[in-house]
């Protein structure tokens, strides 16, 4: 007791550490059992442990706790690794309810895995939707999200400021299948309305465009949308529900590309599928007949009717005409199972870690993108800046409507030297990284028209914003001073010798003056020399070949 006493750690003594969660929810808690002091006993052993999500949370506190149950075994604090492949099931009764969608519960990693289910009711949570898939990657989640949909000979109509993947992917991919994607200018809604036809299954656009960085008009295309009964689907990768949360302005289905700023550490791929829930499905069953016809692969069921908004599950979740999960539970059982493309539990596991600093991470990137758009704005080479945050630009009331918390930090610039230019910034700048990935920690360039809208010819590139001139930059989380200093000397170069095509060595290093918080990412790290890694790799082996005896001895000694 003396000891104790002596330590600060006297029996009326509690220790707390203060964490990330919403300060009012902390506050909340903590009032709460200090106001039960003087009422009924509280059992020293409780039946079970704590550590969860309040049920009406703010946005910060879903960030760490939101889907997380502690483990009821352990107590575990952090979500654990699940490896396992297979689950055992209680007697065959128990497997034929689960194989038959009669009764929830894992069954085979391709299908669903506990750890990947924490992530899935994480991000639900955090887009305010009913329920969501994970799966390996964002060209997956949309593969699957439209295969809930289409048959050949359908369409979609999309906007044309797309990330190159998707247009090739809707071009090529899906043009194999049947499917053809109808493009239509952004902001021309008069063709987005007349490109639709009965063979229409839905409207896609992204929430900020990749790589301009340009908001749409959600409400505006998802009214257009759901007049002629379609639903909107929007990619939400670059806002995150953090800035933007397509369902409060009409969309329907949101599909992320996790790998980016939800993860935001470059250390894992994945990609989401989350429902709203309140699509009526069944309204046109000749319209949507996956969804709202009986399914042969389950024994005539109809997904829309068990699972949709009118349904039992949703009377068992007490959502009756208010929200279900149909379109969820199919991309499940239907294309997941089918076509595979499951995420691995340890990708869930780094993408709900890295979620659990979302809101801080992504106040950061807008103000640092914000200090860097307002320099490549000033400075006499830039011909133009596509950041949506700057008040001249033509998109900045929308990203006030829309994005509330800030404009994102993806955009691009375009030089007045054009494409020569441009290359020579790119291979100039030093603790940038010329990745082809973007909602990093670190700050990344990218040329597009090298990179990932090579593959599209000069009129789709300058229809996407992506033109021989145009560069893409994604501001991480490195100290403004630094990004602008590295961007400046690339600049000021422009003029000078010239600058290779192919470099010696990889980027991405850390300046030796930098700031705290650039030493914080890049102190320390080389770029892996033979791969170029942006992550530094984990290095599994136990022994270290030599360069023969003299190397060895020189070593030991």
């Amino acid at each position: 007791e003396e000891q104790q006493k002596a330590a600060g750690a006297s029996a009326e003594v509690i220790r707390l550490t203060v964490g990330l969660e919403d300060p009012e929810d902390i506050i909340a808690d903590l009032k709460q059992a200090l106001d039960g002091i003087d009422g009924g006993d509280v059992p020293d052993a409780l039946t079970e442990f704590g550590g969860r999500c309040p049920e009406n949370a703010q946005f910060g506190t879903k960030c760490l706790l939101g889907g997380q149950q502690p483990d009821p075994s352990s107590g575990a604090r952090v979500p654990p690794v699940c490896f396992s492949t297979g689950f055992n099931f209680k007697g065959t009764s128990d497997a034929a309810d689960k194989f038959n969608l009669a009764a929830f519960g894992p069954i085979y990693s391709r299908l669903g895995n506990p750890t990947n289910d924490a992530l899935e009711a994480k991000i639900a949570a955090l887009e305010g939707g009913m329920a969501c898939l994970t799966v390996a990657s964002g060209h997956a989640a949309q593969h699957l999200a439209f295969s809930n949909l289409m048959r050949r000979g359908d369409n979609f109509v999309t906007t044309n400021k797309l990330y190159g993947g998707s247009v090739t992917q809707f071009n090529r991919l899906f043009e194999q299948f049947g499917w053809e994607a109808r493009f239509c200018a952004v902001d021309d809604y008069a063709a987005i309305e007349k490109a639709i036809d009965d063979k229409t299954k839905a409207v896609y656009c992204e929430s900020i465009s990749n790589p301009e960085g340009m908001m749409m008009d959600l409400k505006k295309i998802a009214d257009i949308a759901h007049a002629k009964g379609l639903p909107l689907i929007v990619d939400n990768t670059s806002a995150t529900p953090y800035l933007c949360r397509p369902f409060e302005h009409g969309a329907d289905i949101v599909v992320h590309s996790l790998t980016k700023f939800m993860n935001g550490h470059g250390n894992a791929l994945g990609g989401a599928i989350v429902e709203k829930g309140d699509f009526n499905w069944g309204a046109n069953p000749d319209k949507f007949p996956i969804l709202a016809k009986p399914c042969d692969s389950y024994h005539g069921m109809v997904f829309y009717d068990v699972f949709g908004k009118d349904g039992p599950v949703a009377e068992m979740f007490g959502t009756k005409g208010k929200t279900g999960m149909s379109f969820a539970i199919a991309a499940r059982a239907l294309g997941l199972r089918d076509a595979g493309p499951s995420m691995a539990p340890m990708n869930a596991f780094l993408i709900n870690t890295g979620i659990e600093t979302l809101p801080l991470r992504m106040a950061k990137h807008c103000s640092n993108a914000m200090a860097v758009a307002e320099f490549l704005a000033g400075h006499e080479k830039v011909a133009a800046v596509s950041y949506t945050g700057l008040p001249s630009n033509k998109n900045n009331s929308l990203i006030k409507q829309y994005c509330p918390n800030g404009s994102g930090s993806l955009f691009t610039f375009s030089l007045k030297g054009g494409f020569e230019a441009a290359k020579k910034v790119v291979n100039s700048v030093k603790m940038i990284s010329l990745v082809a990935n973007l909602g990093d920690c670190r700050t990344l360039v990218a040329h597009p028209a090298s990179m990932m809208h090579r593959q599209l010819n000069e009129e789709q590139q300058k229809a996407a914003g992506a033109s021989a001139e145009v560069i893409r930059l994604t501001v991480g989380l490195e100290d403004p001073e630094d990004i602008i200093a590295d961007l400046k000397q690339a600049l000021d170069g422009i003029d000078g010798g010239d600058v290779p095509d192919a470099l010696t060595e990889f980027g991405g290093r850390c300046p030796e003056n930098a700031q705290f918080g650039t030493k914080c990412l890049l102190g320390g790290q080389q770029p892996d020399p033979s791969s170029g890694a942006r992550v530094p790799p984990v290095c599994f082996s136990t022994g270290f070949n030599f360069k023969g005896t003299s190397d060895a001895a020189d070593k030991f000694n």
